[in-house]
């Protein structure tokens, strides 16, 4: 039998957090779907959940949780504890897509999307993790991209920003094993989710101009993600299954995607080059975390 989590994912008011929270709920896990301003901005995707919740009888929350702001992040992951007494799961979904040549992207946009794709998970993290440390258990479960390990030009930024995402969550998967704590990311390949809608263009359009023929690169890579889009429902019931997956058998990394531009090679030429690094600075002979760590990436 799976066990039943208490699940508190970020950026839940559509897209992947929306997908995510919906499944898990109907699958018994007790959710709690966080977003920004669900009394105003959010108000009818809040309202929308709720209603969800209360016709299927699900276990399916929501809360106020502003992922750029410390004080709003502890304030829900508070929340959700006193709720349910503890918290199992924490998703880092929330995100921002930018598109633009990267000398284009001011410095205030690269910031406020570090701040959304990057810091927000430091927050969370730091925020849910002395209650997992209490229970001995838990499962920090990072959203991240293939764009986090493949370049695509026009989404330096956002790249940039998963990369960073990517390096963080494989160090808590390797600091944190020893404390019965497990840290896991998703791969998604090109899926159709709001997050297109809403992409942010490079706002200085004077540098923009001075690329020729290069300038034609944003809308086509646009174009050839939107051609090579799947349904976003394949995320969510990925992220079911990394969630029913019994401790300790989790891996450090799950693409998801129909195609694969060379991910899962990166991903395992990586997995090589850590194992001899451990093994050269003699991490592996001192420590069992790193035993366990590399258990779960076979």
């Amino acid at each position: 039998m799976v066990s039943k989590q208490v699940v508190l994912i970020t950026g839940s008011s559509t897209g992947f957090g929306r997908l995510i929270a919906e499944t898990l709920a109907h699958n018994g896990h007790t959710v709690f779907a966080t977003m920004r301003d669900p009394g105003g901005r959010n108000a009818t995707n809040a309202s929308e959940i709720r209603a969800l919740a209360k016709q299927q009888s699900l276990p399916l929350n929501v809360l106020e949780l502003d992922v750029t702001n410390d004080a709003s992040v502890e304030r829900a992951v508070n929340l959700c504890v006193e709720h349910a007494g503890r918290i199992d799961i924490a998703i880092n979904n929330a995100g921002n897509a930018l598109i633009g040549l990267a000398e284009a992207v001011t410095t205030e946009q690269a910031q406020q999307i570090m701040d959304t794709n990057f810091f927000s998970s430091v927050r969370v993290n730091r925020a849910v993790l002395p209650h997992m440390r209490r229970q001995r258990s838990g499962l920090l479960l990072h959203i991240s991209s293939g764009a986090g390990r493949v370049i695509f030009p026009a989404f330096g930024l956002y790249c940039a920003t998963k990369f960073a995402l990517e390096a963080l969550a494989e160090a808590y998967h390797y600091e944190l094993a020893a404390q019965g704590i497990e840290s896991s990311i998703v791969e998604p390949g090109a899926y159709l989710t709001p997050v297109f809608g809403n992409t942010v263009k490079a706002a200085d359009d004077d540098r923009t101009d001075t690329y020729g023929v290069a300038k034609q690169i944003p809308p086509k890579i646009n174009e050839f993600l939107k051609m090579m889009a799947g349904n976003p429902q394949e995320v969510a019931d990925a992220v079911l299954s990394i969630v029913e997956t019994p401790v300790g058998q989790r891996k450090l990394r799950y693409r998801v995607s129909r195609r694969d531009p060379g991910v899962d090679e990166i991903n395992a030429l990586c997995e090589h080059v850590q194992r001899r690094l451990f093994e050269a600075s003699g991490i592996a002979a001192d420590t069992a975390f790193v035993q366990r760590s590399a258990a779960s990436t076979a």
